[in-house]
């Protein structure tokens, strides 16, 4: 193998160590922090998904009540006309 294109092939890969480098830092991971296991990420969704149901919910349970609302509004009002054409008639 001629030296000088053994020389070429390591700086293109010194090369492209070093862009990948850039486009893909390593992170640094803390002794501390290590890795998450599996059950505590399972956890934590559940605990996210519990929180989005309850919010669900609630809105739910707002808008129902709106509707309800509203529609006894709406009873109220029949109720109400009734009585004054039995009092004009």
């Amino acid at each position: 193998m001629d030296p000088s294109i053994a020389e070429a092939a390591e700086r293109q890969t010194r090369a492209m160590r070093v862009l990948s480098l850039r486009a893909f830092p390593e992170l640094e991971v803390s002794s501390e922090e290590g890795p998450t296991s599996i059950d505590s990420v399972r956890v934590q969704r559940r605990r996210e998904a519990e929180a989005t149901r309850a919010v669900a919910l609630r809105r739910a349970r707002a808008e129902r009540a709106a509707r309800q609302g509203s529609t006894a509004t709406g009873q109220l009002r029949g109720v109400a006309a009734a009585v004054e054409l039995e009092r004009t008639a």
